[in-house]
């Protein structure tokens, strides 16, 4: 028997809401810090929707049934980490010390299976562009590397020039791809007559020709206009 457009359809949209409902439950942090396991799973976890999807012989029971229990033993290891905190390093790999006081350690690069490139093209994500500059440098479960500066590199802050706090104020989207955002005008306070005025000291005679728009206390309006 022949798959119909029907079959594979109601499968895919039943498959997306599977994953969806399972993502959400996980959480963002899981999304955010991929672990080895999690990339497996993820896999394996789309091939087996893949694989029922385009297969007459399973039924609809059978996809739900194994992206649920699939998803039920991803939710259960999560918990089971939580709980036990021994076997992370097991499971989830530790972290990495592979630049300590400004030296690379190099049998950490060789268990972690890291040549010097890739070092260097990790460095270079983090806006770092020598090693002479890092202090400690700590390989994260997920693959990312974080990064301490040497004292002489480290950016200055407020603090250091003795100058007084400033407010740190959220900005507020006014308007995405020529489309006014009322509900964060009307948050702020303001109106669309509002808005019209404060595009006019840009220049500007339309919300439809702005391509973004934010507010922010204090600093006033910024405008991207349409090239």
């Amino acid at each position: 028997m022949e798959l119909s457009f029907i079959d594979v359809s109601l499968k895919i949209i039943i498959g997306f809401f599977l994953l969806f409902f399972i993502t959400k439950i996980l959480g963002k942090t899981t999304i955010n810090q991929l672990t080895p396991f999690d990339f497996i799973t993820a896999i394996v976890l789309s091939e087996l929707l893949g694989n029922g999807i385009y297969e007459d012989k399973v039924s609809m029971i059978y996809i739900i049934y194994t992206v649920l229990l699939w998803g039920i033993l991803m939710i259960s290891m999560e918990k089971i980490l939580l709980k036990y905190k021994s076997l992370r390093g097991l499971l989830e790999s530790n972290p990495s010390i592979i630049i300590r006081d400004g030296k690379i350690d190099r049998h950490q690069l060789k268990k972690n299976r890291m040549n010097i490139n890739q070092l260097l093209s990790l460095l270079r994500q983090s806006e770092i562009f020598s090693i002479r500059e890092v202090a400690f440098a700590i390989l994260e479960s997920n693959g990312a590397i974080s990064v301490l500066k040497k004292h002489l590199y480290q950016k200055v802050t407020i603090e250091d020039l003795k100058l007084p706090p400033q407010p740190t104020d959220l900005s507020t989207t006014l308007i995405m791809d020529g489309e006014v955002i009322e509900d964060n005008i009307r948050s702020l306070g303001f109106d669309e007559t509002w808005l019209q005025k404060q595009l006019v000291t840009k220049g500007i005679n339309s919300s439809e020709k702005v391509l973004y728009a934010d507010w922010i206390p204090n600093n006033g309006i910024y405008v991207i206009p349409y090239e």
